[in-house]
């Protein structure tokens, strides 16, 4: 499945930040969710324009993501009309009061493909302060119970900061505990609320891959990274190693299990090439501006004016960002840079530049005529 997307005509993934109200108050929430919503947010009948249009683009993953989802009304409605126009649907709902057994039935019934949690840490205690609410832990276990009773695919989404980056092994054995099909582990960009946590070094980064890499090689859940496209590079290399012969004839291709476009049972699967920024991917805010990614704050144009199609494809910002060979520093002579290209929002947080190379990388690639 979806394994001839053209990147430079359709993200294989469309998220759409439906509202920014939520009633959480997340240590490193990029949006800074508030509890009402935006009277300028995108009605029903756009928000459903707005998936049809990614439809027709040839986009097989559509997420409503937010602040909160569950905080519309019409979530239902939005999903059902997903499922109607082709595509695999994603939500994921805040672990609040307004998110109960007859809201995930309701979900189900609508077609919805994959429901997402939140769990950053392992223990109630750690996840509640990180979370910003106490009970939201507890919350978060009884959604995973009502997804498994009405037979909802599960997916859980963990962030990686420095405060957090300790706990990531109790983490995945508690992610095998709950029968998820997919896990979610998103490096930190420091935006919005998430400039005060603590960042990670480039070396940590290649320890913390080493341990997802075993992860997914021994569990049936999906492992996803998001942020940390040089974790690519990472299993290339350790796939490399394994083989015993080298760069494999200087070819260079993502390991099967990174290219598993169907999860367990059926449920969603990986991307069949390097998703990053821009390229294979879109964000929509809640008011119809499109960014290449909702921590890369940059805006390529709005749906209301421009549509989904003209700005994904013919804006210059998401041009740039398909154009590896233009990065600037390592990013842009990598020889990984094509199946990789580092993150285009971490390099921006931190430099400044969305072309410079991402500062979380230890990889040295051979300068061309340093050899």
């Amino acid at each position: 499945m979806h394994r001839n997307i053209d990147y430079d005509q359709a993200p294989f993934l469309v998220i759409w930040e439906a509202t920014q109200a939520c009633d959480l108050v997340c240590a490193h929430c990029r949006a800074s969710a508030q509890p009402n919503r935006h009277k300028e947010e995108l009605s029903t009948e756009e928000g459903k324009r707005l998936i049809s249009e990614a439809a027709a683009m040839g986009t097989p993953v559509f997420i409503i993501s937010g602040g909160d989802p569950a905080k519309r009304e019409d979530l239902c409605e939005l999903v059902s009309h997903g499922k109607r126009e082709g595509l695999r649907m994603g939500t994921i709902p805040a672990a609040t009061p307004m998110l109960t057994e007859d809201l995930v039935k309701r979900l189900k019934d609508a077609g919805l493909d994959q429901m997402a949690q939140s769990l950053d840490f392992p223990t109630a205690e750690l996840h509640d302060e990180f979370r910003g609410v106490p009970g939201a832990f507890g919350r978060t276990m009884r959604a995973v119970e009502w997804a498994h009773k009405h037979d909802l695919h599960l997916q859980i989404n963990s962030t990686l900061c420095g405060r957090s980056a300790f706990y990531l092994e109790r983490m995945a054995a508690l992610v095998t505990e709950l029968g998820a099909v997919f896990w979610e582990v998103f490096f930190l960009v420091p935006v919005g609320r998430g400039e005060s946590l603590g960042g990670l070094s480039a070396e940590q980064c290649e320890d913390l891959f080493a341990l997802l890499y075993e992860v997914q090689k021994k569990s049936r859940f999906l492992v996803k990274i998001t942020e940390a496209p040089h974790f690519r590079r990472y299993a290339i290399q350790r796939e490399w190693e394994a083989a015993g012969d080298g760069a494999q004839g200087g070819k260079i291709r993502l390991p099967g299990e990174l290219v598993r476009t169907e999860g367990p049972g059926r449920s969603m699967g990986l991307a069949p090439r390097g998703v990053n920024a821009g390229s294979g991917f879109a964000f929509v805010s809640h008011t119809g501006d499109i960014f290449p990614s909702g921590f890369l704050p940059l805006c390529g144009g709005n749906f209301r004016t421009d549509g989904l199609a003209k700005v994904y494809r013919e804006s210059e910002l998401f041009k740039r960002l398909r154009s590896p060979d233009l990065f600037k520093g390592i990013c842009g002579y990598c020889e990984f840079r094509r199946v990789c290209g580092g993150s285009r929002s971490r390099a921006y947080a931190l430099t400044g530049d969305y072309m410079e190379s991402d500062p979380w990388c230890a990889y040295r690639p051979v300068k061309p005529g340093h050899a």
